[in-house]
């Protein structure tokens, strides 16, 4: 259903700009015809109708010819985080059933070596703009192969609080769908260009971007990653009149930007996580709507949004027309408007929200509960109809946009020698929303600045505990669950990694 969008406008508009870097430009029709190349080499490697197919990028104009080439010969893009390393991504490949890699050469030079066993013997192609896409010149225009609205288009990694991601099986129906309600609420039409500086493997840009350009026939301008210095400069180049977002790159540019920027064509921005106050902020400042949504990879990206007319600075819009919501109390019973309880989903149309979690069929039963998905998050509904989102009831750390499982590191901070014991934990940030704080029982001369320097090959930058600090015993309850509501401070008694800690934290 994607390429049935794509085929749309490269045969309507295909002289039409849809990707648009900081080199080069390219129409509806070069991307079709490249991305059905693409499906062609494809086929010649063996890929067809079923398979998986890792895809690991920064963002670049190749990644959106290998995703669409991907669900043209019927196969599933498996859109992995390009910063993984170690046994994460290894992991991710191996979990995912992945026949066939498709990188970039960075993800490759650096990487790929952490590919363990069977991981390390699939065969990978290469992708970078300029020699991949001269690559696929000497190949022909594949068939597409039709997909139908219950095909499973990508699986994209979220985490879970078992400390393993969890692959969300997301359907062609579910893009479509999505890309058509995020393009009504921003009044989208093909004079607009949205700035992806996200990481095109989230389903932020993917659905709130790619999706709804596709919808109406707009144009994408790609950045490698978010700059807070340039943000408004690269907006300025690429002619941008909106972007998506995450709360952290609000709060970032609200800081960067004291005083009002208005030499730009933004009117809009799209995503999730930010204040009545800081929405407030951007939009007086910066002279561009903040339309807040709420969702999750596992809804189809987003379930409520608001409306350029419908706007209420604080609330995350009304519920979309093909999804309903309820806020229920821990007995799954509704609660009145205005009162708090679980945030749960699920869809008045089929093929909206995930097909399963892949491989994974236990993790779709937890959280579908009397035939509704439950997201563990904290929300209300008042009486006008606009959804509040007030929390996370799991243990997940959001960082940057990023879910951060709290097992999955603990699990490595427990391999360094001289811990004893640990729990990590998220505190408060006003810029990041929140910070990584790991609490480690060790003996007394054991260097603090140790947790950082020892994960630093292991993990994400972004997972590396900021925070740091040493304890008696970790509080547990008496089923030796963590407390992590005691342990989510930072005061005197905790030290910051990032500034120079050596010498303080051996005391």
């Amino acid at each position: 259903m994607i390429l049935e969008r794509l085929s749309h406008w490269a045969d309507r508009t295909p002289d039409n700009a849809f990707v648009v870097t900081a080199e080069r430009s390219f129409s509806y029709g070069q991307v079709y015809s490249l991305s059905r190349k693409f499906a062609s080499l494809l086929r010649d490697r063996g890929i067809g109708t079923g398979d998986h197919v890792a895809l690991i990028s920064g963002n670049c104009a190749a990644f959106l010819v290998a995703w669409f080439g991907i669900n043209a010969v019927g196969a599933v893009a498996v859109c992995l985080n390009d910063q993984l390393r170690g046994d994460s991504i290894d992991y991710l490949v191996g979990q995912s059933d992945s026949r066939h890699i498709v990188a970039d050469q960075e993800w490759i030079s650096s990487k790929r070596k952490d590919l363990r066993e069977s991981r390390s013997a699939l065969a990978c192609i290469p992708i970078d703009d300029d020699a991949f896409l001269e690559q696929l010149s000497a190949y022909p225009e594949g068939e597409v192969v039709a997909a139908a609205p219950h095909d499973i288009c990508t699986i994209l990694y979220t985490s879970g609080t078992t400390g393993r991601p969890k692959g969300v099986m997301c359907a062609h129906g579910g893009y479509a769908a999505t890309g058509a309600h995020s393009a009504r609420i921003l009044e989208l039409d093909a004079t607009d260009r949205i700035f992806v500086y996200l990481p095109l493997y989230h389903t932020n840009p993917q659905t709130y971007a790619v999706m709804s350009a596709l919808t109406v026939g707009a144009s994408l301008g790609l950045r490698r990653r978010f700059s807070a210095t340039s943000f408004f400069e690269d907006a300025k180049v690429l002619q941008a009149t909106g972007c998506t977002f995450v709360g952290t790159v609000l709060a970032i540019l609200a800081a960067r930007y004291p005083e009002p920027v208005r030499n730009h064509q933004m009117r809009f921005s799209i995503g999730g996580g930010t204040t009545a106050e800081l929405a407030r902020t951007i939009e007086e400042r910066f002279g561009f709507k903040v339309h807040e949504l709420y969702g999750m990879t596992e809804v189809g990206g987003w379930v409520s949004g608001s409306t350029a007319c419908d706007h209420k600075l604080g609330a995350n819009g009304r519920v979309r027309p093909d999804m309903q919501v309820q806020i229920v109390d821990e007995t799954d019973n509704p609660v009145p408007a205005g009162e708090r309880g679980e945030i749960v989903v699920r869809p008045l149309e089929p093929n909206r929200i995930l097909l399963g979690y892949y491989n994974k069929p236990d993790e779709l039963a937890k959280a579908s509960r009397n035939f509704w998905f439950h997201t563990g998050d904290v929300g209300s509904i008042d009486a006008d109809g606009y959804l509040y989102f007030h929390g996370r009831t799991k243990e997940l750390i959001r960082r940057g946009g990023e879910m951060i499982s709290p097992q999955e590191i603990e699990g490595r901070v427990l391999k360094i020698p001289g811990i004893k014991d640990c729990a990590i934990v998220g505190v408060a940030d006003p810029i990041m929303g929140e910070e990584v704080k790991a609490v480690i029982v060790t003996d007394q001369d054991f260097d603090l600045g140790e947790v950082r320097r020892q994960l630093a090959d292991q993990i994400p930058s972004y997972m590396l505990p900021r925070f740091v600090e040493r304890v008696g015993v970790i509080p547990r309850t008496q089923t030796e669950k963590i407390l992590r509501r005691e342990l989510q401070y930072v005061d005197g008694r905790v030290i910051d990694l990032t500034q120079e800690t050596k010498g303080r934290g051996s005391q």
